[in-house]
């Protein structure tokens, strides 16, 4: 299967683009202990995005893998995970701010540093969505691919350090045309105290037609329904 296109995402960048409905997009880690933050809008209506809450209520989990599917707050199918070598993502980690980066890594400034300065998440998607013709209030709870966190029963969140290897790959598939918004930055459970973001390929290629025996439609009778929704949204919009 050719690329489309590729790009490494070295440590601390960000990246954003329009992906078009039926496409695959396969993330690899270069190193070990990767993190990669992530946010999904419909490319054709910025109002609609993805929905943390309404993709771990209806897919009754707190965690992604293979055959879970990212959910719009309009209950329809976005994206989603058709690949999979780590078994597990963390969805409700969160993002870094310019606080904890400071209080965790040590200050830092683009001035002073230049491109070695710590970014953090926060500012990453900010940057980003006001490229794509946002506001940071548009800024919602992300996912984080590569990372594990495990909830006990006290309700602490638990990061598992080694989690990520070198080669380890998600890949997701576009259910409709998508904005897809990257941060390669840091965990903020991640309990380190240096800087410990790596690099990351993106790659996006043609997916094959969607089939009636499909793992993540069939998932869950949750799953099938959202992806009825997109279905009928992107035949009426002429996706």
């Amino acid at each position: 299967m050719d690329t489309i296109w590729s790009l490494d995402l070295r440590s601390g960048a960000k990246w954003s683009g329009n992906i078009a409905k039926g496409n695959l997009i396969r993330i690899t880690a270069l190193e070990d202990g990767a993190n990669l933050s992530g946010l999904l809008f419909n490319a054709g209506n910025l109002a609609e995005r993805y929905n943390m809450p309404d993709t771990l209520k209806a897919q009754h989990t707190s965690r992604l893998t293979k055959g879970n599917v990212l959910m719009s707050d309009n209950g329809r199918a976005m994206a989603s995970i058709v690949e999979d070598d780590l078994d597990w993502h963390d969805p409700i980690g969160g993002y870094t701010t310019r606080q904890l980066t400071d209080a965790k890594y040590g200050k830092t400034s683009y001035q002073e540093n230049q491109n070695e300065w710590y970014r953090s998440g926060q500012e990453n998607f900010a940057m980003e969505l006001v490229r794509n013709g946002l506001e940071i209030r548009d800024l919602v709870p992300v996912f984080n691919l590569f990372s594990k966190i495990v909830v006990d029963r006290t309700g602490d969140m638990h990061f598992q350090e080694g989690h990520s290897k070198k080669g380890d790959e998600v890949t997701l598939r576009t259910e409709m045309d998508v904005l897809l918004l990257l941060s390669n930055t840091p965990n903020p459970h991640d309990p380190k105290t240096f800087y410990p973001s790596v690099p990351l390929k993106i790659e996006v290629l043609p997916a094959e037609p969607v089939k009636e025996d499909d793992h993540c439609v069939n998932h869950l009778p949750e799953n099938k329904r959202a992806f009825e929704n997109t279905w009928d949204y992107t035949t009426l919009v002429g996706q």
